[in-house]
């Protein structure tokens, strides 16, 4: 008696297909697992930024905008700021934001440190 050819290959698509369901159904298992992670990681990455110096701070959250060199890119740059605009006005836009930068970039706590420090950029 002779095998078919085709069999292993039909014995391997359906492995194929009842690992595809068993993984999606694990999937389905752990995506609330995987929501809470998150959740928890944002937490600990605030209380790790509220830590940090200026410098820091900037490497973290605004480097991507305000380029490596203060030069500026998407943001205006950096380097002579006091120039153009008041202390005050650095804080108010730390704080709450201004065009396309969201606010909260920097904690509150830090806005102060923060301006003094961009303020010195030169």
């Amino acid at each position: 008696m002779k095998r078919s050819p085709i069999m292993p290959f039909v014995f391997i698509m359906v492995m194929g297909i009842g690992l595809m369901f068993f993984l999606s159904f694990k999937g389905l298992g752990d995506a609330d697992k995987v929501a809470n992670e998150g959740k928890e990681g944002e937490k600990g990455a605030k209380t790790e930024q509220t830590a940090g110096s200026p410098e820091e701070i900037y490497k973290s959250s605004c480097i991507g905008c305000h380029g490596s060199a203060y030069e500026g890119g998407v943001g205006p740059a950096l380097k002579g700021i006091t120039d153009k605009v008041s202390m005050d006005e650095i804080k108010d836009t730390l704080k709450n934001g201004r065009g396309a930068m969201p606010s909260g970039l920097v904690p509150d706590a830090k806005i102060d440190e923060m301006a003094k420090w961009l303020s010195e950029l030169k």
